[in-house]
């Protein structure tokens, strides 16, 4: 399920059986080069696609919320008390999984401390996303997610 009304009045109906929520983590800046802005770009398109098939394998079960954007050279300590913040309103919901989903390997020093599970992944290089080899790639680590997240399920 997604951020949109219709699937919001799905949820509502059938809440209890939504136990896990996804949060895709966009670094944005616009005070960069041209190429890192493009590199950027291409990370976003990369992460709705990614976040969004991972949503369709498991509708019903994950709820993909509207990503969380920052400035990519903010400090990501106070960032990482602003996602605690956005994790005590997703709380008030009865998920029990709650997901940060991330290309972004800074991250990873501010893990700990940050509540929910963060999962970092590999940045694909930039490419033309239709291509054949592309689409593999994004393939085989959405499987490796999966795999990490059907772990916490069975937990």
């Amino acid at each position: 399920m997604k951020w949109k009304k219709q699937d919001i009045q799905q949820y509502v109906q059938s809440k209890e059986y939504i136990d896990t929520a996804i949060i895709p983590l966009v670094p944005f800046s616009l005070d960069r080069s041209d190429e890192e802005l493009a590199t950027l770009s291409y990370q976003n398109e990369v992460m709705e696609l990614f976040s969004d098939r991972l949503e369709k394998e498991y509708k019903g079960r994950i709820f993909r919320l509207p990503s969380y954007s920052y400035i990519k050279s903010s400090s990501l300590e106070q960032e990482r008390e602003r996602l605690n913040l956005f994790y005590e309103e997703i709380s008030k919901q009865p998920f029990k999984y709650v997901f940060w989903l991330t290309f972004d390997s800074r991250w990873k020093k501010y893990e700990k401390g940050l509540e929910g599970h963060l999962l970092w992944v590999p940045v694909m290089k930039e490419g033309d996303l239709n291509n054949e080899e592309t689409r593999k790639l994004m393939l085989d680590q959405l499987e490796q997610v999966t795999d990490l997240i059907k772990s916490y399920w069975s937990e």
